[in-house]
């Protein structure tokens, strides 16, 4: 009875030193590559973490892959923007607890020389089948994203497929999406929070904004722990309360590049 004993404290004992030795395990984050490269992330996660004591791993990609990744259950909360494909996760049994995080709008870029015309357009569809008309450069992500998935569902609304040598698919985060479509003198479309990022990076500049077809809408979800039972629901919980909060809220409002607030609470 007692050498049990012994083996079930010594047992505690190891388990304690690993956990001193390498650590409590990290939240994992999937989310956007426009959360990340505006900037915003590395605001609004150090007071969780350190209130929490704890790390979160970042994995920013496009909205499609984040969800994947919450499917295979690799991560522990998907941070996205692409309403059809979150409602689609939860339905499934994937992901649960979502909650309307912030959002901010697409806006449709182009190079000062405007070969399409579209400058100050206000119907986003209009300016799109422009473009196609004219066979001007446009680069489109192409990877899965939630901007991807928003440009599909504009060039339907114009009715159009794009295809041909003038439109070019990236496969790119949106970052280097801006870099190569300017290069090319081409048009593209950004949320407003990535592209105000590298606004100092490119000659681009606004073309259409306002549409309320791109209105940009972000969730917080949490990976479902009865479907993969080694998701940290206990930390993911804190994690999407501390977002809900008044300090997170405050830190999303605040957020500014350039003197420009990026993204707004819901």
């Amino acid at each position: 009875m007692h050498s049990i004993k012994y083996l079930a404290l010594a047992a505690s004992l190891c388990l304690l030193l690993i956990s001193n030795a390498f650590g409590a395990a990290p939240l994992r984050l999937a989310t956007t590559t426009s959360t990340e490269s505006s900037g915003l992330l590395a605001e609004l996660l150090p007071p969780f973490e350190q209130a929490n004591d704890c790390r979160i791993d970042v994995i920013a990609v496009g909205t499609g892959k984040a969800i994947r990744l919450g499917e295979t259950g690799d991560v522990d909360v998907v941070m996205v923007h692409a309403r059809s494909k979150e409602d689609k996760f939860v339905a499934a049994g994937f992901g649960v607890d979502r909650r309307e995080l912030m959002y901010n709008d697409f806006v449709l870029l182009g190079p000062d020389s405007d070969p399409a015309g579209i400058k100050g357009s206000a119907d986003v569809a209009a300016a799109l089948g422009k473009i196609a008309a004219a066979e001007a450069t446009f680069v489109s992500r192409g990877d899965d994203s939630g901007t991807h998935t928003r440009e599909k569902q504009l060039w339907q609304a114009a009715g159009l497929a794009p295809g041909g040598a003038w439109y070019l698919e990236a496969g790119r985060g949106m970052g280097e999406v801006i870099i190569m479509a300017g290069e090319r003198q081409g048009y593209t479309l950004s949320d407003r929070g990535t592209y105000l990022s590298f606004k100092e990076k490119t000659e681009l500049r606004i073309h259409v904004a306002g549409d309320t077809r791109l209105f940009n809408p972000y969730g917080v979800i949490m990976v479902n722990p009865q479907r993969h039972p080694h998701v940290q629901r206990e930390l993911a919980q804190k994690f999407l309360n501390y977002l809900g909060s008044a300090q997170a809220k405050a830190l999303i409002n605040g957020f500014r590049r350039g003197g420009e607030q990026l993204f707004y609470v819901q």
